[in-house]
């Protein structure tokens, strides 16, 4: 799928420094494994809204939404679907 290779692409470009050694599971949570702190999770918000053009809104920043590559991709499908 299309958004979540854009996802992995970004994580691993910008959070694991282009190592694809580094292999981690769609479902695989950012912030328990390491891959992402809680900082990192403001550069997702900035690609997430640039990439594929959404608002995050401050209630919308929470877990459920931001904390695996399939979270991820589920509530940037729940937006783009609602524009």
């Amino acid at each position: 799928m299309e958004i979540k290779e854009k996802i992995k692409g970004f994580v691993i470009e910008n959070f694991l420094f282009g190592s694809s050694d580094a292999a981690f599971n769609d479902d695989d949570s950012f912030l328990e494994s390491g891959i992402i702190d809680s900082t990192g999770i403001l550069e997702v918000v900035g690609f997430v809204e640039d990439e594929f053009d959404i608002e995050v809104k401050d209630e919308e920043l929470i877990p459920d939404n931001f904390d695996s590559v399939d979270k991820l991709a589920a509530y940037i499908q729940q937006k783009t679907q609602g524009n």
